[in-house]
């Protein structure tokens, strides 16, 4: 006889899955109505509510939800569960713009720091969760965003105090580093970011955090520790110090602003937008003023020049020389540089030779072409200039340039004068793919006016007449303007072509298809992008 069949209850909770979902559901928000109020109170959402923000809501996985402090030693079970959910840090795997580029070219890794336990601390088990993702994101070779909110190490994990002595054995931040260069790293700071979780912002290319956050290598409890004063936590690495000094790259309103802007970033590195429109590129004709002399927006040529909305700027308030930003022009996404006349007439400084360096690693590693806008008198002059280092931070362009394997654009807007035009043209203007000028290009090995002033100087100081020493000066200028003037340029060779303004999206998109077609990389072609 067959055995009859057992109906079965598909509804039926069994006492060991109901154990399960229990523990599950006190992971989430629903569970701590007083956290979760805490943090609206200051104007910040949850870990959960960002990363639910910025995945995509067609699903994802997370591992080590049911991680708890080690701290069951001194703390009941029960109260451990409630407190200490996910052990402070959520690891989940989706994708991020799907809708965009499709689920394969969007998958991405989040690790997010939770303030609302135990002050987002780095602990035991939060750190072997961590080292688990590091070594999944390495092998999968996806992109890790990581909101960095935390207090760094956690001396309240006791479990392991018979065994571990002061924990410096673990791999997190060997881990971490590791992915630089070969994935995208997005780094998000809402509020406190101080220590160890500082130590990993850091690594990241990019640094985003929103104008209410402080982010510091020690915390006000380190600080004191070591006998350097008592501070507020406002007081330690604010916005107003962070993003002026390179260590901020985009600053945001506030949490939703900050997961904008972590998508709108990802978006670069994922693929080409299908649709585009722009501006009537005729507008690039009247950019740079009939006055050579007059300083001008660079910024309003980069919107002109770019896809409508397609413009993010990197590092504003650091090394204001030069403008950094990532653009598409056709929906495909490029890195662009230029120099801003309105600091220092576009001379390039020292933190503007290291921003402009680091843009070119960030730009190599991941093979996004470079557009650069040209309009410098070269590097910044002078004993003052010296006493910051220039000649290691300028040999730094070079030597990026030199080793970077990226098609670059070149366009002079205006002045191409010296070692600062050559360099930030690839180190040389025959290393750009190309490089075409505007009618209102001027060159010469160094400024005009510097060049008669030196070469001329005896003829000069003999004309006792102010007036005709003037005008006899401004006529030298003139020969040595039209000597350098962009078409003269070009008859020499020395550039390739001078263009109609309105004709440099087309010389962009012409130089890119000419290029050869590029292989999938799934190893990286640098060792790092330099975090700084």
């Amino acid at each position: 006889m067959k055995e009859k069949k057992k109906d079965v209850d598909l509804d039926e909770i069994r006492p060991d899955l109901a154990e399960t979902i229990e523990r599950h559901r006190l992971t989430l928000d629903e569970a701590r109505p007083e956290a979760v109020k805490k943090r609206h109170e200051r104007n910040q959402r949850t870990i959960r509510e960002n990363i639910a923000d910025l995945l995509d809501p067609t699903g994802s996985i997370e591992y080590g939800s049911l991680a708890l402090a080690a701290q069951r030693q001194r703390i009941p079970m029960d109260e451990l569960m409630k407190k200490t959910p996910a052990d402070g840090l959520i690891a989940e795997v989706g994708s991020v713009n799907g809708d965009l580029f499709g689920q394969q070219k969007s998958r991405c890794m989040v690790l997010g720091y939770d303030y609302t336990v135990l002050a987002g601390t780095q602990g035991w088990f939060n750190h072997k969760k961590k080292d688990r993702m590091l070594k999944l994101a390495y092998k999968w070779r996806i992109p890790v965003v990581l909101f960095a909110e935390g207090g760094g190490g956690r001396p309240g994990d006791v479990d392991m105090t018979d065994i571990v002595v002061a924990g410096l054995d673990f791999m997190s931040f060997t881990l971490f580093a590791r992915l630089s260069g070969l994935v995208p790293l997005v780094g998000v700071v809402s509020g406190r970011c101080f220590a160890g979780n500082a130590a990993l912002l850091g690594c990241c290319d990019v640094i985003i955090a929103t104008k209410d956050s402080n982010i510091g290598m020690a915390g006000p409890a380190m600080i004191e520790g070591g006998g350097l004063g008592v501070f507020a936590p406002e007081d330690v690495g604010p916005i107003s110090i962070q993003s002026p000094n390179g260590v901020v790259d985009i600053v945001a309103e506030d949490d939703a602003d900050a997961v904008a802007k972590a998508k709108w970033y990802l978006s670069y590195f994922q693929g080409d937008m299908p649709t585009w429109d722009c501006a009537d590129q005729r507008h690039l004709r009247h950019v740079v003023p009939a006055n050579r002399r007059r300083a001008y927006n660079v910024r309003r040529a980069i919107e002109i020049l770019a896809d409508s909305k397609s413009v993010l700027e990197l590092r504003p308030e650091f090394g204001i020389g030069i403008v950094t930003a990532l653009v598409r022009i056709e929906g495909k996404p490029f890195g662009l540089m230029a120099n801003n006349t309105f600091h220092l007439a576009g001379a390039i400084d020292s933190d503007g030779a290291d921003k402009a360096s680091r843009f070119v690693q960030l730009c190599d590693a991941f093979d996004l072409p470079v557009i650069v806008l040209i309009d410098t008198p070269g590097f910044m002059v002078g004993p003052e200039a010296e006493k910051t280092a220039q000649v290691r931070h300028f040999g730094r362009i070079f030597l990026n340039a030199a080793n970077a394997d990226i098609p670059v654009f070149s366009v002079v807007l205006r002045r191409g004068y010296g070692l600062g035009a050559m360099a930030v043209a690839g180190g040389s203007f025959h290393n750009s793919d190309f490089i075409v000028s505007w009618p209102t290009g001027e060159f010469g090995g160094m400024g005009l006016e510097g060049a008669v002033r030196l070469g001329f100087k005896k003829e000069l100081e003999a004309i006792d007449d102010p007036e005709e020493r003037e005008k006899r000066f401004e006529e030298l200028v003139g020969l040595y303007y039209e000597r350098g003037k962009a078409v003269n340029m070009a008859s020499c060779l020395e550039i390739d072509n001078v263009i109609d303004p309105a004709d440099t999206r087309r010389w962009i998109m012409q130089g890119l298809r000419s290029q050869p077609e590029r292989r999938l990389r799934t190893t990286k072609k640098r060792p790092n992008i330099d975090g700084w």
